[in-house]
């Protein structure tokens, strides 16, 4: 089997692997600049149209002319000008671009069982990143085991850095509500997304993937420099868009996530993540709409499919009894409930936070047996999650405090853990819930003002105003504060 290799001037672009050097020294170039520049030397000479280079490089996605000619200048600045003085890339107006220099074509030969082994990674990577994709468990289980493979074969594979840093920051993810998270698989997940952009700098994807990872690990400004970064070498990727919206907040979210809806109409995570900042706004009526196009891309899916979803239901649920249509809220958790087995990582969170809003509701109409029983429901879910925790401790009888034993022993644990772990907000806002069901809702407000006073700037405490533990909106005059700081935190 054949290959080819083209040279002009100090240059050599091998086809095979579109990888560009520059006297015999690697030379980095997005993937979409590679595809056009590869094109453009194969047809030295000749013409070629524009169309031509948006079908090389973006395929199906759909993207402007302007995109061509912002690849075309990128791509003179990275080769310079040719020896005579002039760009190596000439543009013929209305009729497309032309390599206006020599180009040698070197051929050469790749035995068949060499082949197969340059393809078999790239293979593997496809089907690890397919498995990922899924957001289920076991498939990312499968999934590390893949790439661990894979690097184990070839260390300086970056695609299966960045394959494996996504499959530590799921497994982070899958534990990030218990009490003991699995912050060694967010470390070695940082490890390997700083190791992808290190070996491809122009790599958006390995930006992006740093970006979720750091901000897990509360380095936000980093996070989102990171997936800032992505976008600007790969700006038509809806994955780059839709991490700068998770790691982001308020109108940069709002954007980014609208953005990646735009380039992957039907999204659910991209409604929901639209819908936080509308929340955090106390803009109802936007937040329910987001959620209600977002469970209906949820519901369309099938199990085990690519890119599922979890939470447009609880949320919009909240939503609703903040509106004060209970029936209908109560209506939305049992909805996103009935999916409790199913194997999506973020499922077992979702539901106890739901579990835990019945118990709130049920704690509200003085049912106290019925509450326990939800919050206990919660905590199967999630053990030592710390809402329930909270709803359990009430429903023991412990509202002399939360250091009472028992129940309050194991909250005031699971919050001394959290403000360890920077989450301090988080924390104060558990307190401030035993203090609001207690009636006690100036004081509850008070707590949370503080805290977020002290926050530095993010998303903390956005649930704030649908909090069914809190009954923000029946006690607005106390609230009042809190919910203008919010809003601001959410311009």
């Amino acid at each position: 089997m054949s290959d080819a290799s083209y040279t002009f001037g100090p240059f050599r672009l091998d086809a095979g692997a579109v990888r560009l050097s520059r006297d015999g020294e690697p030379l980095a170039l997005p993937d979409r600049q590679a595809a056009i520049l590869l094109l453009l030397v194969s047809r030295a000479g000749k013409v070629v149209a524009k169309e031509a280079l948006l079908d090389a490089a973006w395929k199906d996605v759909a993207v402007g002319d302007n995109s061509v000619e912002q690849a075309i200048s990128g791509l003179r600045r990275a080769l310079g000008p040719a020896p005579d003085g002039e760009p190596y890339i000439e543009t013929l107006a209305r009729r497309g671009y032309r390599f206006r220099v020599p180009v040698a074509r070197v051929a050469t030969r790749v035995e068949d069982a060499a082949l197969e082994a340059m393809l078999a990674p790239h293979r593997a990577f496809v089907e690890g990143r397919t498995a990922l994709e899924t957001f289920e468990r076991a498939a990312v289980t499968r999934a590390q085991d893949v790439f661990e493979r894979i690097l184990a074969d070839a260390p300086d594979y970056g695609p299966a850095h960045i394959g494996l840093a996504n499959a530590y920051y799921l497994r982070f993810e899958s534990t990030r509500a218990e009490s003991a998270p699995d912050r060694d698989a967010l470390t070695k997940g940082v490890r390997h997304a700083r190791e992808a952009c290190r070996l491809n700098p122009s790599s958006g994807e390995a930006w992006a993937t740093l970006g979720a990872l750091l901000a897990q690990a509360r380095m936000t400004a980093e996070a989102i420099a990171a997936a800032r970064r992505s976008i600007s070498l790969e700006d038509e990727n809806w994955r780059h868009h839709l991490r700068l919206a998770y790691v982001s907040w308020g109108e940069e979210r709002l954007r980014a996530a609208r953005r990646a809806l735009k380039l992957l109409p039907g999204f659910a995570f991209g409604h929901w993540l639209a819908a936080s900042v509308h929340v955090a706004r106390g803009a109802f009526e936007d937040a329910e709409r987001e959620l209600e196009a977002g469970a209906a891309a949820q519901d369309s899916q099938p199990s085990g499919s690519r890119f599922g979803s979890s939470g447009p239901h609880f949320l919009l649920g909240l939503v609703r009894l903040a509106r004060g249509d209970e029936a209908a809220a109560v209506q939305e958790f049992e909805r996103e409930l009935a999916l409790e087995d199913t194997a999506h990582i973020y499922t077992r969170e979702v539901c106890a936070h739901t579990w835990c809003a019945l118990g709130a509701l049920r704690f509200r109409h003085g049912d106290a047996a019925a509450a326990a029983a939800a919050f206990d429901r919660a905590l199967m879910s999630v053990p030592g999650y710390a809402l329930a925790l909270a709803g359990r401790a009430l429903t023991a009888g412990t509202n002399a405090g939360l250091q009472s034993e028992g129940a309050g022993a194991a909250l005031a644990a699971r919050l001394a853990y959290l403000r360890a772990q920077g989450a301090s907000v988080e924390a104060t806002i558990v307190e401030a819930m035993h203090e609001a069901l207690a009636g006690r809702h100036a004081s509850a407000a008070s707590l949370v003002q503080t805290a977020l006073q002290a926050a530095p700037a993010g998303s903390s405490g956005w649930m704030l105003p649908v909090e069914p533990f809190l009954d923000v909106t029946g006690n607005p005059d106390e609230w009042a504060p809190v919910l203008a700081l919010l809003r601001s935190r959410a311009a």
